[in-house]
């Protein structure tokens, strides 16, 4: 079986782990039906060569994905998708993935001198800007519409 082009758009800058946003976009492309069951994906050196990354970055998105039952490596064969995971699997590594980003986020405010409340509040205010702005949109799509 050829092997599938792998297409990742790696952000260096958003302080999602490299090995997550992997993990996340191999799961997205699984979803979305770029990738199917029985689909071959680049070895873990082949990756790490073409996204200039650590080989043990590749290497524990590929771990991560193989516990989740979402690749199999077979020695001499290679590493293929094996089926579309649970929701329950999907979900935990979403979760992980918003976990990870969290914790990033919080410690360098912190670091940055910010109160837990500060940035609580920060939090909560954005979270509100951004309903407020979806909100606003779907009602112009809806006006658009008429």
């Amino acid at each position: 079986m050829p092997e599938k082009k792998l297409t990742l758009q790696l952000d260096f800058h958003s302080g999602l782990p490299i090995y997550t946003q992997i993990v996340n976009q191999v799961q997205s492309q699984l979803a979305n039906e770029i990738l199917k069951p029985g689909d071959q994906l680049p070895t873990v050196r082949a990756l790490a060569e073409e996204l200039r990354i650590n080989f043990n970055t590749v290497a524990r998105a590929y771990r991560i994905l193989d516990e989740a039952r979402i690749i199999s490596t077979q020695q001499g064969r290679g590493t293929f998708i094996t089926e579309i995971p649970p929701p329950e699997v999907s979900e935990r590594l979403r979760n992980e993935s918003l976990s990870e980003l969290t914790l990033r986020f919080i410690n360098e405010a912190l670091r940055l001198g910010f109160s837990e409340r500060e940035i609580s509040q920060m939090v909560r205010d954005k979270i509100q800007q951004e309903s407020n702005r979806g909100e606003t949109s779907r009602r112009e799509s809806r006006q658009v519409k008429k």
